[in-house]
């Protein structure tokens, strides 16, 4: 069993059971930010942050289903349609590292207050655009206010919380960051199909305005106001990592997104082939800003944590594949299938109720059993793959084994996702919780990105006019390459989790 020693530097050791080490210990350390040891009404604040990301996570997926509506009311070409789905995860994602560190100058609680204003407001302009390119203006505006906003989240639940309360909220962090996505899709499928006032898929974006002013209602009484404390170097915004960061990423993805539907036109791999001089370019500045006693956007002393980097790519691989499949699922069932936009949210819910369990309860798993989640969940997603290869094939479904397959690769990814998400994170400590947050969450959502535009492109390329059996065949080329990528996925979990006893230690103190 588990011993938790309050050490006279206010720091809670939490001690690992007999047949561990003795030195196999973690140090939960306070927040120099000045964490509060005792809020008022944790319960509430914790509630009020999970509910504000959640909400942004949601608007990630949630519009997946609404596309064939947005088709045919905004007549919106194939690429507009993924600019809709990627756009708000494009801006999101270049701006998430810049976000955590605003937070660190300004306040965490300002800029989750600010982002959720920003975001509540761009939802509501989304809901009322008139085309596709104004949708899609908002909805960039959409992802950048989330920026601004998620990072706060795992910065505020630190210095919220403490010891075993900051365990729980940190496992109640984890099962929202999991199972966000896929319940966008059922809750999008819902509001489509109730055609609310008749507004048709306008309601997946306007659900977000209510619900975020009684947020930042909430938010304004009971989030604690703490004011930063760091050195000058570390308050500082490094503009020039953000200028050249921002095109290397948008060159990578504007092609992947835009180029089926634009059939490959040459602009499109002049900016594929500039990808890799422009990510040297933006290295070469980081390390610059480094050399000047600067904080770079790019946090060197998180990257140069234990694990960090591995535990990174493989979340990256993970994330690729579920978003990926996710999105081209959607298509499928709704394009060629003919499946409402409610049965398709309802469709992927097996998948969000396994995801999110597993990871919220992972850690109830036998100790000694751990090291092999990650491997034995990503072999599971495989098997799910290959299992989708014979349902799509010939242009059905599986009827009731789609569901049950669902259900599984919820399971699998979660086993894969959860274990190695906690890894990532006992190895960042308190004073760089914001920076980790930022850097975390810009990889898992940047691997959305690339899973949306790689895998649905390939899903387009394949299904070739609007014959099902072509349909069929694209899926089964999906679930190919989605298990090859699983396939590299597992080799990274073996390596980084055949030795590690910290996953094992963390499942104890839990």
């Amino acid at each position: 069993m588990n011993e938790s020693v309050s050490q006279p530097d206010g720091t809670t050791t939490v001690a690992a059971a007999t047949d561990n080490p003795p030195d196999a210990r973690e140090k939960i350390k306070p927040d120099p930010l000045g964490a509060a040891p005792a809020p008022k009404r944790p319960g509430l604040i914790l509630a009020t942050i999970l509910v504000g990301y959640f909400m942004a996570l949601l608007d990630g997926s949630i519009v997946n289903v609404a596309l064939p509506s947005i088709h045919e009311k905004l007549h919106a070409s194939g690429a507009g349609l993924q600019m809709v789905a990627a756009g708000y995860i494009i801006a999101y994602a270049v701006l998430l590292v810049t976000g955590a560190r605003l937070g660190r100058i300004l306040g965490h609680e300002r800029l989750f207050k600010s982002g959720l204003a920003g975001f509540t407001l761009a939802s509501l302009a989304c809901g009322q655009a008139q085309n596709t390119g104004e949708l899609i203006t908002f909805r960039v505006i959409q992802g950048v206010a989330a920026a601004v906003m998620l990072p706060q989240v795992l910065s505020l639940i630190q210095q919220t919380f403490q010891g075993e309360a900051r365990a729980k909220a940190m496992s109640a962090w984890t099962a929202v960051l999991a199972s966000g996505i896929v319940v966008g899709q059922v809750l999008g499928g819902v509001l489509v199909t109730a055609n609310v006032f008749g507004w048709s898929w306008r309601p997946v974006f306007l659900v977000n305005v209510p619900i975020g002013v009684v947020l930042w209602i909430v938010a304004a009484r009971t989030l604690p106001s703490v004011k930063p404390r760091n050195s000058a170097a570390r308050n500082t915004v490094d503009l020039a990592g953000v200028l050249t960061l921002s095109p290397t990423i948008l060159a990578l993805v504007v092609p992947l997104v835009l180029g089926h539907d634009e059939h490959w036109p040459v602009w499109g791999w002049i900016l594929l082939a500039a990808t890799a001089p422009l990510l040297g370019l933006f290295l070469a500045v980081e390390r610059r800003v480094a050399a000047r006693g600067s904080s770079p956007i790019l946090p060197g002393q998180v990257l140069r944590r234990p694990g960090i980097k591995p535990s990174m790519i493989l979340i990256f691989l993970v994330m690729v594949v579920y978003a990926g499949n996710l999105f081209a699922t959607a298509i499928y069932l709704q394009g060629s299938l003919g499946f409402s936009a409610l049965k398709t949210g309802l469709a992927f819910a097996p998948c969000a109720a396994s995801f999110g369990l597993v990871s919220y309860y992972w850690r109830k798993i036998p100790a000694h059993l751990i090291r092999r989640l990650a491997v034995a969940g990503l072999l599971i997603a495989v098997v799910t793959m290959a299992a989708q290869i014979l349902m799509f094939k010939d242009g059905g479904y599986g009827g009731a084994w789609f569901y049950l397959n669902q259900l599984v690769f919820g399971l699998g990814v979660g086993l894969g996702n959860a274990p190695t998400m906690t890894l990532a994170l006992l190895n960042v400590p308190v004073t760089d919780a914001a920076d980790a947050s930022g850097l975390l969450a810009t990889n898992a959502q940047l691997a959305q990105v690339v899973g949306i535009s790689t895998l649905g492109t390939l899903y387009l390329s394949v299904s070739t006019g609007s014959a099902l059996h072509s349909a069929g065949h694209a899926m089964a080329a999906l679930s190919v390459a989605a298990a090859a990528v699983t396939l590299v996925a597992v080799v990274f979990a073996h390596h980084l989790h055949r030795h590690d006893r910290r996953l094992r230690l963390a499942a104890q103190a839990a």
